[in-house]
């Protein structure tokens, strides 16, 4: 639900709260005192009389008033009568810890629909979990241990499982969180709820998530498109890539994990920012949060290691990082800085001559970080043997990190100090860089991957400010997959030359027609059996392709109907009445498939890939929610790994890219006219021509349900030009 039907602001910030339970609660309240929480706390148990030094109550009822939260630890039957009377009293909220509700089956989701209906109006977090920290006003509804300080502002972390949440807050990457949620199954609350409310609050950055699943899309899809107006990134660590990862999402948090692919076409469109791992979850919050805006992705790298520089250089491509050179300017004031033996690049090893002297690094750091670059990087692994006898020879290395921050601060560039390792960064330097508007960066790939999606984002962001970015979430009833129907290729060509898609010059005609039919058309041409039945030709044997004469034509016909004859035999619905004549397409450039996969929580989703034999072997595809645009088809297309053909490869003639994102854009405009009740489109092959000669869908598929009338259409084939 939105943050319009739950005010979430008692829960986040209580002045009161109820802790409910024995063990439990007790763990509860200690966390609270020593998080520094200042308002009143309330034990409930109905035979202690205190808990952890505070006054005991025995019921919901004989509380000294109406909490504003109230974390629920008891047994997951006693659970439900508790919110029930925690609704009635009027509470501000509740976490629920007991597990063993939908995520154990059928009875459990039983169990969890009496939950929801004890609710009500009330704000619950879970079942199935821990609670919520609240680190900007020291308040604990979570039972087990947990790292962190209390924070002024930062980041914000909700995931779905608490445990994950937990060794986030212990992390020794400088990340410190102002909330961190942990939301179990999400029967009441889900993650828009939780980003809505964050992004109510202006201490909150960034939000970072760990997720398994999202129940109610559209909600997500408004609160991200909310976030991105207000500039607050949000960061995503989603499982559920494989089968095995999807099943033990489901028993975890009885979260439907739905199509990766499709949360990543949701993600990119949103301008989220999805992460593969826990490290780069940590590395990109803190990025966005510490350095801010960024510019760009052109980056000077300083080191005093050819090998750190020849790292750098390798991975600055792979992360889309751009290292232009020094201007004409900058490379005579460092080359006279410095012997003949040192060359004067980006990546720069400034080598170890200056390896001490600060006042020499100060001033080759200034210079390199006075030109037009973003951002510097200085990759620096700080001495992890620090004993008083190499304390002097340590100091080196922090002479080196001094004069880096000097130069940040005269040049005014965004700094950045990247370790090799994660390791090679203790807290007592990342703390001295940050108090010095340094971001450090923990471990080569994942801090280059960091600096690279955030400045992903604001690029994002800009190029997108004043549009809608909403995708149409399918919401009700899908149409019937049992009931559906298959349309056969002329009346699935029919239905989509009405919407601008070029087929082939063709006629559907009867055996005895067909020599005369492929005359008039003009040949040379293919020959195909037409029926619902004859979904896959070529396995069937009733296509025939490159037929030069009236000859060729009947026996093609022939051959193809003794083919169904013999077929028939086993299945008796396979019987062929009418043909289909076209034109043999010919100067091809490349072959597509473009096509709409029905997702039971998406809806229609617009699938362009490599088609032809290539669909299986390459699997080199892109999906795209709908409604969309022309650059977004444009730049799927160019994310291809076909995109090399059709951009003309190896001084080979170029494809009519153009007229590819028409045919695109007709098939999305077909699929969202045909909302409610289709379930599968494919056109395969799509012909790519040269450019300016346009594309033929030389084979089409769609797959209907029958609430609409499959012969409305009459339309017939668009002629190529």
């Amino acid at each position: 639900m939105d943050t319009c039907s739950y005010k979430l602001a008692r829960l986040f910030s209580p002045r009161s709260i109820a802790f409910v339970g024995g063990t439990i609660a007790a763990m509860a309240i200690r966390r609270s005192v020593e998080m520094g929480y200042q308002g009143e706390i309330w034990p409930v148990h109905p035979t202690r009389k205190s808990m952890e030094g505070f006054k005991c109550y025995r019921s919901i009822e004989d509380l000294p008033g109406v909490p504003d939260a109230a974390h629920v630890g008891v047994n997951r039957e006693l659970t439900i009568d508790i919110v029930s009377s925690l609704s009635q009293k009027g509470a501000g909220g509740c976490v629920c810890y007991a597990a063993g509700f939908a995520e154990m089956g059928a009875d459990g989701a039983e169990l969890e629909q009496k939950l929801i209906e004890a609710a009500g109006d009330m704000p619950l977090i879970g079942p199935n979990s821990f609670g919520i920290l609240n680190f900007l006003d020291r308040c604990a509804l979570w039972p087990y241990l947990f790292g962190c300080e209390p924070v002024e502002r930062g980041v914000a972390l909700i995931s779905q499982s608490g445990n994950i949440a937990m060794n986030l807050t212990m992390n020794l990457r400088s990340v410190n969180f102002t909330h961190v949620i942990g939301t179990g199954n999400q029967s009441v609350l889900g993650p828009g709820d939780y980003i809505d409310a964050l992004l109510d609050d202006r201490r909150v950055r960034v939000i970072g998530m760990y997720i398994e699943g999202i129940d109610d899309i559209g909600h997500f899809c408004r609160a991200a498109a909310r976030a991105l107006e207000q500039a607050v990134p949000i960061v995503v660590l989603k499982v559920g890539k494989t089968g095995a990862s999807a099943q033990q999402s489901s028993t975890h948090s009885s979260a439907l994990t739905g199509s990766d692919t499709l949360h990543d076409a949701l993600f990119k469109r949103l301008g989220v920012i999805r992460v593969p791992s826990l490290n780069r979850l940590l590395e990109t919050l803190k990025v966005l949060d510490l350095a801010g805006p960024l510019k760009g992705n052109n980056v000077l790298s300083l080191s005093c290691s050819g090998g750190e520089a020849s790292i750098m250089a390798d991975h600055a491509d792979r992360f889309g990082l751009d290292m232009k050179p020094f201007s004409s300017a900058q490379m005579v004031a460092l080359n006279a800085q410095f012997e003949n033996y040192v060359t004067v690049s980006n990546p720069f090893d400034y080598n170890t001559s200056i390896w001490g002297d600060g006042a020499a690094q100060q001033r080759c750091f200034t210079t390199a970080m006075s030109g037009d670059h973003d951002a510097a990087l200085l990759i620096y692994d700080h001495p992890s043997v620090c004993t008083n006898a190499v304390a002097n020879e340590v100091n080196e290395w922090v002479v080196t990190l001094d004069a880096f921050i000097a130069a940040h601060k005269s040049t005014s560039m965004p700094a950045f100090v990247l370790c090799t390792i994660s390791e090679l960064l203790p807290k007592s330097m990342r703390d001295h860089l940050i108090a010095n508007g340094v971001v450090p960066l923990q471990g080569f790939e994942d801090g280059l991957f960091a600096y690279s999606v955030a400045t992903g984002y604001y690029a994002f962001r800009e190029h997108l400010a004043g549009t809608d970015v909403l995708p149409r979430i399918f919401a009700g009833s899908a149409a019937d997959d049992q009931q559906a129907v298959f349309l056969d290729e002329w009346e699935s060509k029919s239905r989509l030359g009405d919407y601008g898609v070029p087929t082939p010059v063709g006629e559907l005609t009867t055996a005895g027609d067909a020599p005369r039919a492929a005359d008039r058309i003009g040949y040379p041409v293919v020959v195909k059996a037409v029926g619902e039945t004859f979904l896959h030709k070529s396995e069937l044997g009733v296509v025939k392709l490159n037929l030069n004469s009236t000859e060729e034509v009947a026996l093609a016909v022939k051959e193809i109907a003794d083919s169904v004859g013999k077929q028939s035999a086993l299945d008796s619905q396979m019987v062929v009445e009418k043909f289909l004549i076209e034109r043999m397409v010919t100067g091809v450039v490349a072959e597509l498939i473009i096509g709409i996969k029905r997702d039971e929580q998406f809806g229609p989703a617009l699938v362009i890939g490599a088609g032809g034999i290539l669909v299986e072997l390459m699997a080199d595809s892109v999906s795209l929610l709908l409604p969309t645009n022309r650059a977004a088809v444009a730049a799927a297309i160019n994310s291809l790994t076909v995109a090399k053909l059709l951009a003309g490869f190896r001084g080979r003639k170029a494809g009519d890219i153009n007229a590819v994102i028409d045919a695109a854009l007709g098939i999305a405009a077909f699929a969202e006219d045909h909302w409610d009740t289709l379930l599968e489109l494919d056109i395969n092959p799509l012909m790519v021509l040269r450019d300016g000669q346009g594309v033929v869908a030389v084979d089409a598929l769609i797959r209907i349900s029958p609430h609409e009338n499959p012969t409305s259409c009459t339309g017939k084939y668009k002629k190529l030009a």
